[in-house]
């Protein structure tokens, strides 16, 4: 049985976003759901618009999806002397010749067509036939290598997601595989790299699929058998359009930093293409054991960014207090604030986490801890009132002379405090919510003022009731 090898082979030609690190996830997935090897490749021989940066985003956005490679980063501009090896052994073969057709006459040649409303494409001129003399090679020209590509019939493959496609040999011209200068082009290099790396499956956006009879051509011409391909459908934005930079699609690594969970964003992008029943939530561990090509989507996946938002609220409500706390610390750190020593972290996370959709909403509720509460004037004015003010300085006496500071104590002064002023309980925990946490909603009283230390309640209760 063959070792399943799957490869993502991204361009560092811009930041890496969803719609692009989808096409890592899939065939890292397949690999992993297969005990097979999963290899990364940087296709950089745009020397023009690669970048070292854009490496660096595509290899920071992976790690942190946790989408391991187990082999590469390969770069195709180190393997430009086995292209240059193989090129030579097409000529000498005669699966490619030299092409001295220049551009003022691959130009003018289109123009003919289009005139006479024909499909413009290379007519044949160089390309050697027996009986047939090749024009007088022109000095000062230096020729492209072409691909002699097969006459007549037509080349097809079953593909896993769009099913059995086929292309007649005559809408192939002879492809460019070498420029001028020497450098071979993108679907030569690819087809040299994935039989170099023994590639058994290719998944890939269905950007690919016209590149695909050519390379299926390159491979049986150097006498191999194409891998199985799997195009994906287009992610679209929220908008409807394709995932692009120009259409305001963000980096990847964006979502960490706006508090985003990395097995959310697997979760959720994994939904954007590929199903298991009905189910919406799942860990890694259950879409590894679930994953095949045969349910992957037919049609385009739609970004939505409300989804997402859900998908990663689920996601930390089951994520473990401990695995989220140095998450919300970096978050806190982005506000200025250090988390000290001896402050309940955990339990502070677990009483806000359901209420969050990402680490840095529970680093919003956090916040409150450590910096001094800000309450609206406005809801002061509703809720403080000189009626309440005599109820709150009993309370924070009540409170400082508690033995023990836990959740039990301070609901039994709470109740104490009620029952002596004659108030309900919104009266008197709505303005104690809004005194020492700033706000008028929070979880239960008594849960949020525990985690609190006795000294900040009562002086915050005190600061701001003098304030009045």
């Amino acid at each position: 049985m063959t070792t399943v090898r799957t490869r993502f082979a991204p361009s560092p030609t811009g930041f890496i976003h969803l719609g692009n690190i989808r096409s890592a996830l899939y065939p890292w997935a397949f690999a992993r759901a297969n005990n097979g090897t999963f290899i990364l490749r940087i296709e950089d021989t745009d020397l023009e618009r690669s970048t070292q940066a854009a490496v660096d985003v595509i290899l920071e956005g992976m790690q942190w999806l946790g989408l391991s490679h187990d082999e590469g980063p390969f770069y195709q501009m180190q393997r430009v002397d086995r292209y240059k090896e193989v090129l030579a052994q097409m000529l000498e073969q005669g699966l490619a010749y030299r092409c001295y057709m220049s551009s003022a006459e691959l130009d003018a040649l289109r123009e003919r067509q289009m005139a006479v409303k024909q499909k413009p494409r290379y007519d044949g001129t160089w390309r050697p036939e027996p009986g047939k003399t090749l024009p007088p090679v022109p000095e000062g020209v230096l020729p492209v290598i072409r691909f002699r590509g097969p006459v007549g019939g037509s080349v097809s493959w079953d593909d896993k997601v769009k099913g059995r496609i086929e292309f007649s040999n005559d809408e192939l011209d002879d492809l460019i595989i070498a420029r001028p200068d020497g450098t071979p082009t993108y679907n030569f290099c690819v087809v040299v790299d994935d039989i170099d790396m023994g590639i058994t499956h290719v998944i890939r956006g269905d950007d690919h699929v016209n590149n695909t009879p050519r390379q299926i051509h390159i491979f049986r011409a150097l006498g191999k058998e194409p891998p199985v391909y799997a195009h994906l459908p287009t992610v679209l934005n929220e908008q409807g359009e394709k995932m692009s930079k120009r259409n305001g699609a963000k980096p990847v690594t964006q979502y960490r930093d706006e508090g985003f969970l990395a097995d959310a964003m697997v979760n959720y992008l994994a939904r954007l293409g590929w199903s298991h029943g009905d189910e919406e939530i799942f860990s890694r561990e259950q879409f590894l054991q679930w994953f095949n090509l045969d349910h992957l989507g037919k049609s385009a996946g739609q970004y939505d960014e409300t989804k997402l938002r859900w998908v990663n609220a689920q996601h930390i409500k089951r994520t473990a207090d401990a695995v989220l706390a140095p998450l919300v610390t970096e978050q806190l750190g982005k506000r200025g604030i250090e988390v000290p020593e001896g402050f309940p972290l955990e339990a502070a996370i677990a009483l806000f986490k359901d209420r969050c959709s990402t680490t840095v909403e529970i680093a919003d509720w956090l916040s409150m801890y450590f910096v001094d509460a800000q309450p609206a004037e406005q809801e002061l004015a509703q809720h403080v009132t000189p009626a309440v003010v005599p109820a709150l300085a009993t309370l924070r006496e009540r409170l400082l002379a508690l033995p023990a500071w836990d959740k039990a104590s301070i609901a039994g002064a709470l109740k104490a405090t009620l029952a002596e002023h004659g108030l309900k309980m919104p009266q008197l925990a709505i303005p104690v919510r809004l005194l020492v946490c700033g706000r008028a909603q929070t979880p239960s009283v008594d849960a949020v003022l525990e985690i609190f230390s006795k000294e900040k309640v009562a002086e915050r209760l005190q600061t701001s009731a003098k304030s009045l």
